[in-house]
């Protein structure tokens, strides 16, 4: 195992936000990051639409599910395979080719992140691509006063 791959396995390892994430039942630290912002913008509410766009591993769907019950729905797309989680409903594939047969959104999340190839320029490349197709999905997808 590379030098950087152990230096990171060994801060993920004894990182608290990963242990905390493993007590609580979130399938990654990144549930912290979209908890901590709901709780400053309300973003979640019950009964809301939310599409999550690069879901894997499931993390914010766990948060988003909870919070919009009862009456909400969450729908994740991920090119990776997502393990279930009750309430939401698992879209595997390309967000840019999803058929969500005219759902209107009230939230669309996105922790979208390309593969990386070590490469600054590809790499930045890359990420301002899926930046602009999450915003032209946000125009498609969101209902006119979503976020």
């Amino acid at each position: 195992m590379a030098k950087s791959n152990k230096q990171w396995l060994r801060r993920h390892v004894t990182d608290p936000y990963v242990r905390k994430a493993r007590e609580q039942g979130y399938r990654s630290r990144a549930a912290f990051k979209l908890l901590e912002i709901d709780e400053k913008e309300k973003l979640l509410r019950p009964g809301a639409t939310v599409v999550d766009l690069g879901a894997a591993p499931g993390g914010w769907s766990q948060v988003a599910a909870a919070r919009v019950k009862p009456g909400g729905r969450v729908i994740a797309i991920d090119l990776l395979k997502i393990a279930p989680i009750t309430g939401v409903e698992m879209m595997q594939g390309d967000f840019r080719a999803a058929k969500l047969e005219g759902v209107r959104a009230d939230i669309v999340l996105s922790d979208l992140a390309p593969n990386l190839s070590g490469v600054a320029n590809v790499d930045q490349a890359r990420a301002a691509g899926l930046a602009f197709a999450a915003i032209d999905f946000c125009r498609k997808t969101l209902k006119s006063d979503g976020v």
